[in-house]
C-alpha cells in the first residue's frame, strides 16, 4: 500500500483526492493527520505556483513526498475571477452558499456564462524538482443552485453534456469528468511509470 499525503485541510478535496486513489491502492494521508503542520502562504499567481508552494511546504517540512492541488473557478463574464482566489472570493470564511448567490446575482443578466474549474495538481519528493499536471472542465454558470453532493462552487456550474450541476452528479459522474479527476490520472500514470 502506497501512502500519499494531501497538503490540505479542505474536507471536501481530501474526500475527493481517497474517493480516485484508495481504489488505485493508495493510502491517502491529509496533512491534518501528520499534527498542527500550519498553512502555507499561497503567493502564487497562478494555480501551478500555489500548487507547488502547498506540496513543497509539506516535503520541506516532513522531508516525505506529497501532492497538493490549487484549484478554483474562472468565470469569463468576471475576467476569469475568481481564480487562484476562489477560495477568498468575498473572504476566506463566507460561505459558499452566500457566495454562490451573489455570483447568480451577478450573473443576471449575462448572456455569456462559460467559466471552467481548474486544476493543477502538484507531487514533491526531497531533492526533485516539483511535477505538476493541469487540466481543466469546460461549464456555465447555472440560472439556480441545484444539487446536493459536491461541495463549494457545484450548486452552480453546470456540465452540459451530462444536463446536471457539478452537485447533481455522483461522485463517479463527477470524478471522470471534473478538473481535479482529469489532473489525477495524468498524476497516476506518471506515479505508475515507477516515479
Amino acid at each position: 500500500m502506497k501512502q500519499i499525503v494531501i497538503a490540505s485541510s479542505n474536507a471536501g478535496k481530501i474526500r475527493e483526492f481517497r474517493e480516485m486513489l484508495e481504489p488505485r491502492g493508495y493510502t491517502v494521508i491529509s496533512q491534518n493527520e501528520l499534527g498542527d503542520v500550519g498553512e502555507a502562504d499561497e503567493t502564487g499567481t497562478t494555480f501551478r505556483e500555489n500548487a507547488v508552494i502547498k506540496a513543497a511546504y509539506i516535503t520541506n517540512k516532513f522531508g516525505i513526498p506529497a501532492i497538493a492541488d490549487d484549484s478554483g473557478l474562472e468565470i469569463d463574464a468576471f475576467g476569469g475571477k475568481p481564480g487562484v482566489y476562489s477560495a477568498r472570493f468575498l473572504g476566506h470564511d463566507t460561505p459558499y452558499e452566500y457566495k454562490n448567490r451573489i455570483i447568480l446575482e451577478r450573473m443576471e443578466n449575462e448572456e455569456v456564462r462559460t467559466c471552467r474549474y481548474v486544476c493543477a495538481i502538484a507531487y514533491t519528493e526531497p531533492g526533485k524538482d516539483p511535477v505538476v499536471f493541469e487540466d481543466t472542465c469546460e461549464c456555465l454558470i447555472a440560472r439556480e443552485p441545484k444539487g446536493e453532493n459536491g461541495f463549494g462552487y457545484d450548486p452552480i456550474i453546470y456540465y452540459e453534456p451530462l444536463h446536471k450541476t457539478m452537485a447533481e452528479m455522483t461522485k463517479d459522474e463527477k470524478n471522470a469528468i471534473s478538473h481535479r479527476g482529469k489532473a489525477l490520472v495524468k498524476l497516476e500514470n506518471w506515479l505508475n511509470e515507477d516515479h
